[in-house]
């Protein structure tokens, strides 16, 4: 998967990538035996209640909060951490794209663009445009994609550092 964080005016560089969807989850099945890594505690409504450092990327959800400003370029974990406690980013909204052959990652980058920038209004309550907040997306790979990966994962973030607490419905 691949982060792309939108701006007002630019669109920034790719920040994280993964390789291959199948190399990633059998090396985190070994890891996870290992350290007990690859999952946050999650309630019974699915929320974070434990955060992890090393979150499996493939078992991102819709309102998890990341703490991946400093993600290197090439990840396969993320690190989660409940929404009540400082983060980076928040995820709002998930898509899976359709189709057996990847597109190209300029298709897949308009589609998560379009996507995300959709689902931003309805999660903050205001548009994009006018709003102080801003959105990334994590989305596939051709390395994931040939793995089965389809989901584009929308994140909200400040620009000014991290945030406590979750952005839906913050109306700013």
């Amino acid at each position: 998967m691949t982060i792309i964080s939108s701006s007002r005016w630019t669109r920034a560089i790719a920040l994280v990538a993964v390789a291959s969807a199948s190399v990633a989850l059998s090396g985190c099945s070994i890891l996870n035996q290992i350290t007990g890594g690859g999952q946050a505690t999650r309630d019974d409504s699915g929320q974070v209640v434990e955060g992890n450092d090393n979150t499996d990327v493939f078992t991102l959800q819709v309102g998890d909060c990341l703490n991946d400003a400093t993600a290197a370029e090439t990840v396969e974990t993320i690190p989660t951490v409940p929404c009540s406690q400082p983060h980076d980013s928040e995820i709002y909204a998930s898509h899976i794209m359709s189709g057996d052959t990847y597109p190209g990652q300029d298709a897949v980058i308009d589609e998560a663009d379009r996507v995300c920038l959709d689902a931003f209004e309805g999660f903050v309550g205001i548009a994009w445009a006018d709003s102080i907040y801003y959105y990334s997306y994590y989305f596939p790979t051709e390395g994931s994609w040939s793995g089965g990966d389809r989901e584009i994962l929308c994140t909200i973030y400040d620009q000014a550092g991290q945030v406590t607490g979750s952005l839906q419905n913050i109306g700013r």
